[in-house]
């Protein structure tokens, strides 16, 4: 266990709050089964996902600058679940961080906004962070492997890193961003075991997903199947909207590509919190489109 009891200000984002809640419901139950002590952060507004600066660097900037001033407020780090969040977010703390020393006047405009709307300003003082940072760096992987109850031995897991986790900052102290270990030493950790295949830390297809449907899809099929030709049982990802292309999507992925797929998706924490023990049920695992069901099969959980 940590020497101290893990404290964040939880920024939880849009999509585990709506599309893919057992996200949200997941990252509750494997926090609180690690003791790790969430402040969700009611009043954070979205990241914007990107598309903000599309429109405008500044609306981008100001809006998240709030949200990492709300953390800041707590004297905590911000905590998210969602790889795109992390990018943005973290991307904003370390352009923010280097434009006080830089351009001064800049940050001197964001804050001036948040200030008319009655919110504290930036002080750039704390970190963002992912749940899979805070596992493999402030919890550890022995305290983890610790903690495990229910071994996922057999269970062959592909890790679907995605782009925003490892790529949106210039600075990564957790991994290497081009290849990375994180989510196969957590895989290991609880006993799975890791499939390497080329996709794992490519882009999912959902960026496009609105105006190039067919590519998107396609891009997903590419890597879901490139999972299972190397023997994958599962792949599991820390974004939710890599989840919405390459779970809730897979039925029309297998019409793009023309090919029968149904490989089951999980998020990162629902399966770490299956190896402590924690029930289906409570990890919203139901919930999915493609079915779990194999998996639990496989651990001999159903």
């Amino acid at each position: 266990m940590p020497s101290q009891t893990l404290k964040y200000a939880y920024f939880p984002g849009c999509v585990a709050q709506g599309a893919c809640r057992e996200l949200y419901q997941s990252t509750a139950a494997l926090t609180r089964a690690l003791g790790i002590e969430l402040i969700e952060l009611k009043k954070a507004s979205c990241c914007g996902s990107g598309t903000f600066k599309e429109d405008s660097q500044l609306l981008e900037d100001t809006v998240n600058a709030r949200n990492i001033a709300l953390a800041e407020d707590l004297n905590l780090p911000l905590l998210t679940h969602c790889s795109t969040c992390q990018g943005v977010i973290g991307h904003v703390d370390e352009r923010l961080k280097e434009l006080q020393q830089t351009d001064p006047t800049y940050i001197d405009r964001v804050n001036s906004l948040l200030r008319q709307e009655g919110c504290s300003p930036y002080r750039g003082n704390t970190e963002v962070k992912h749940l899979l940072w805070a596992l493999v760096a402030d919890y550890g992987i022995e305290a983890l492997q610790a903690k495990v109850t229910r071994q996922l031995t057999g269970l062959k897991c592909a890790a679907f890193y995605g782009c925003y986790l490892l790529r949106a900052q210039a600075f990564m102290p957790y991994d290497d961003p081009f290849r990375p270990e994180a989510m196969e030493n957590v895989f290991r950790a609880v006993g799975a075991t890791p499939i390497y295949y080329r996709g794992r830390t490519q882009c999912c297809g959902w960026p496009i997903s609105s105006y190039a449907t067919e590519q998107a899809f396609k891009m997903a099929g590419m890597h879901i199947q490139e999972a299972i030709d190397a023997g994958a049982d599962c792949l599991v990802t820390p974004c939710p909207l890599c989840h919405l292309n390459l779970d809730s999507r897979q039925p029309e992925v297998e019409k793009a590509i023309g090919r029968k797929l149904g490989l089951p998706v999980l998020h990162l924490p629902q399966l770490v919190a299956l190896a402590l023990g924690i029930s289906p049920k409570e990890l919203g695992l139901s919930k999915h489109i493609v079915s779990i069901r194999p998996v639990l099969e496989k651990l001999r959980i159903i």
